[in-house]
């Protein structure tokens, strides 16, 4: 049972009763969103591009998403969105989140008409965007391409710890194209370390309120 739950920043999460984490950080789910996918991870990755594709780990809310839309739209880039989800929540708890007030209406709209259909198979929702979700782990996920940006945003280690193993890291890595970039909220020694073992240059960037550093990585070009 997921219970809705509000942050500090006012934005609300979700508290997953099964896992007995939160989906976002307890400190403001909208600012790390901002923080880590948005600022460290999109508009690093995205600029002066006019067509970025994302893997995402772990679609949850779909908040990552929409703020990721939304920019794209504003700055006219293309946006090809993977997101695998083992759990999809249904769309009456996604549009219980609250979070239709932090884009604008179109955004909201084109997201909700398509969540259901992306759940299944890749959707147009607007001319500059394109949304398939997955329905499985990340153990069970292929792709005959690869990505840009990888978002990990699993649960923590705490409470995941198999979605942080170093063959996890690997696996997802695999599916970044060469100076892709990996971007997540955590950073541990073990961490690094995985990700540099697979050709990554490894950098600390301060992390959203609540969190002292966090992670992104870009993937060596040979």
């Amino acid at each position: 049972m997921n219970i809705i739950t509000p942050t500090a920043d006012g934005s609300n999460t979700l508290y997953n009763e099964t896992i007995g984490e939160h989906y976002h950080s307890k400190h403001g789910a909208l600012q790390e969103s901002k923080h880590v996918f948005i600022d460290a991870g999109l508009k690093f990755a995205s600029a002066g591009k006019s067509e970025i594709s994302i893997l995402e780990v772990g679609f949850g809310t779909g908040l990552n998403f929409i703020l990721s839309f939304e920019y794209c739209t504003q700055n006219k880039i293309k946006l090809d969105y993977n997101s695998i989800e083992a759990f999809p929540l249904t769309l009456d708890v996604i549009n219980q989140t609250g979070y239709a007030e932090y884009v604008a209406p179109a955004i909201w709209n084109d997201f909700t008409a398509n969540y259901d259909q992306a759940l299944i198979k890749a959707q147009n929702i607007s001319p500059l965007c394109i949304l398939e979700i997955p329905h499985t782990t990340l153990a069970e996920f292929n792709a005959d391409r690869k990505f840009d940006v990888i978002y990990y945003d699993a649960f923590s280690v705490q409470h995941q710890p198999e979605m942080w193993s170093d063959e996890m890291i690997a696996h997802a890595c695999s599916f970044l194209k060469p100076g892709g970039t990996f971007v997540t909220y955590a950073i541990t020694g073990k961490l690094k370390r995985a990700v540099k073992a697979n050709g990554f240059t490894i950098e600390k960037l301060p992390g959203a309120p609540g969190k002292r550093e966090m992670l992104r990585a870009v993937k060596a070009l040979v």
